[in-house]
């Protein structure tokens, strides 16, 4: 014991005994489908959004643009309706992931998975048979509900349901589930962008399938063990979930004691948890709540996942080639993905972050020295075809080494390391920062790079060398420490330690 926290040997005690059972891989795989609708609309959106029927009908001014001969080569897409019609998902996401924080306490995890999957399904339907303007807008902000509500509780019935030695591999099912939606959609627009007329709306409409798949998946899922003693239900039920998932002869006596402790420790709490994790004590939890998903999305994988056909196009590829390039993208992000699987156990979440953090500065670095030799400050050349490649290949590197590292281990980190007490609030908090940054970005990218030009990708550069420095500096290794036993990673941490462990000198009253 250190300061009445379990402290996590380096062997397999650690683990509690629990074995890698059909049930628990299954349990998680339905879970990490929840990955699949937000995958899914990353994917979609930004196809859709340069195929000329979708634009004939919605965004003519955008279309007319295009076709200009003096139009400069980074502004041609840069219209605001057209980004809202992208980035509204990510505000309606942010509102609904912070509501969702509190409604899990209150119904579970599976519930708010399900509640999760049957907005997204009525989003795609709407956006599917939009006729205006609004249509589209309504439903990109059913789908928001839909991804908020299933990115807050997916990770975190991840995280509880794991056994602690596979844990980050089975949470970066959700990021893997993400990459298999979205090349799965690029895979669709390439398809349907060949249907005059209305192969935009088989794209949209499409979304139903992720949907129906996390909906069926959610309703054969237990509850997590957590969930249930939080929600005061009977400790039988509790074992019984767990059992399920480590298997009917496994021995859940000693995990179920250590869960059930964090939950009566941290009753009369949860219902404060928004005002708890401002406090002292948690200041390392509320720091990497925000940090982590902010710099996921300050790596510039925005100008990848929603905007790739629209980058391509402006690197000189045709409509079709510029989506095959997403394609392509998707597919190699995917691979990355799985990698992260296999390896994030055994070599830890600070190797990944850093090893992909040097690998995507060197690609950015390249894509801005390219664009700005080839195409000029003001977009008035023409890209020679291996340049073009060039472009292709860095960003297909890019994408491989964001998927090996912020991609999945985004999820991974703040799904782990909350107490409890704060575990709803600190990943509905995360979720809501990485779908606010999301939504200021997707706003913000087009004219971004109408205005900075190539120097685009200097500025998300500058900040992945940032984020790689704070990886250094302040991450603390996770690898194969139980959830219950997390608080003693920040006992023996340089900064942490400070926040953990209150100063002698002080009363309760004198606590902030």
């Amino acid at each position: 014991m250190a300061g009445g926290v379990i402290v996590p040997s380096d062997g397999p005690a650690a683990d509690y005994g629990g074995g890698l059972t059909l049930s628990v891989f299954m349990t998680c795989l339905v879970a990490a489908s929840g990955g699949l609708i937000f995958g899914y609309d990353i994917g979609i959106s930004g196809g859709v959004t340069q195929m000329d029927s979708f634009l004939k009908k919605f965004f003519p001014e955008v279309l007319r643009g295009m076709r200009s001969a003096k139009r400069d080569a980074y502004c041609k897409y840069d219209n605001q309706l057209l980004t809202a019609f992208t980035s509204s998902m990510y505000i309606a996401g942010m509102l609904a992931s912070l509501v969702a924080s509190s409604v899990t306490r209150r119904v579970g995890r599976k519930a708010v998975m399900l509640k999760g999957g049957v907005m997204f399904l009525a989003g795609s339907l709407i956006n599917a048979g939009a006729v205006n303007t609004s249509m589209l807008i309504i439903g990109r902000i059913l789908l928001g509900f839909g991804v908020g509500f299933t990115a807050q509780a997916a990770p975190v019935y991840l995280a509880e349901t794991a056994p602690p030695k596979w844990r980050g591999a089975f949470t970066t099912g959700f990021q893997l589930f993400l990459s298999i939606g979205n090349l799965a959609a690029n895979l669709v627009n390439y398809g349907t962008s060949r249907i005059p007329t209305w192969g935009w709306r088989l794209s949209l409409g499409l979304a139903a399938a992720p949907a129906a798949v996390i909906l069926a998946g959610a309703l054969l899922i237990p509850d997590t063990p957590s969930s249930l003693l939080v929600r005061g239900r009977p400790v039988e039920e509790a074992r019984a979930a767990l059992r399920r998932v480590r298997g009917s002869k496994a021995d859940v006596d000693a995990e179920l004691e250590d869960v059930a402790r964090a939950v009566e420790a941290a009753r009369g709490h949860e219902e404060g948890a928004f005002r708890r994790i401002l406090r002292r004590e948690h200041r390392h939890h509320l720091a990497m709540a925000v940090a982590v998903p902010l710099f996921q999305q300050l790596t510039g994988v925005i100008v990848i996942a929603f905007f790739s056909p629209v980058l391509f196009q402006t690197a000189g590829f045709g409509s079709d080639a510029a989506l095959m390039g997403a394609v392509i993208l998707g597919a190699v992000n995917l691979g990355s993905t799985l990698l992260s699987t296999v390896t994030v156990d055994r070599y830890g979440r600070r190797p990944l972050l850093l090893t992909g953090g040097f690998v995507m500065i060197i690609c950015q670095v390249a894509v801005a020295w390219i664009m700005g030799s080839q195409i000029g400050a003001h977009g008035e050349s023409a890209m020679a075809r291996p340049y073009s490649q060039a472009v292709l290949a860095l960003t297909c590197v890019f994408s491989a080494a964001f998927g090996w590292s912020w991609g999945p281990l985004s999820w991974v980190i703040p799904g782990e390391i909350f107490p409890v007490e704060i575990r709803s609030a600190g990943q509905g908090i995360s979720v809501a920062v990485n779908l606010g940054a999301t939504f200021l970005l997707t706003q913000t990218f087009l004219s971004m790079l109408c205005t900075l030009k190539y120097a685009t990708f200097i500025y998300y550069a500058a900040w992945v060398a940032v984020m790689t420095a704070f990886v250094v500096a302040f991450l603390p290794e996770t690898k194969g420490v139980p959830l219950e036993a997390m608080g003693a990673i920040w006992e023996r941490h340089w900064y942490w330690r400070r926040f953990v462990q209150p100063p002698p000198a002080k009363t309760a009253a004198e606590d902030p």
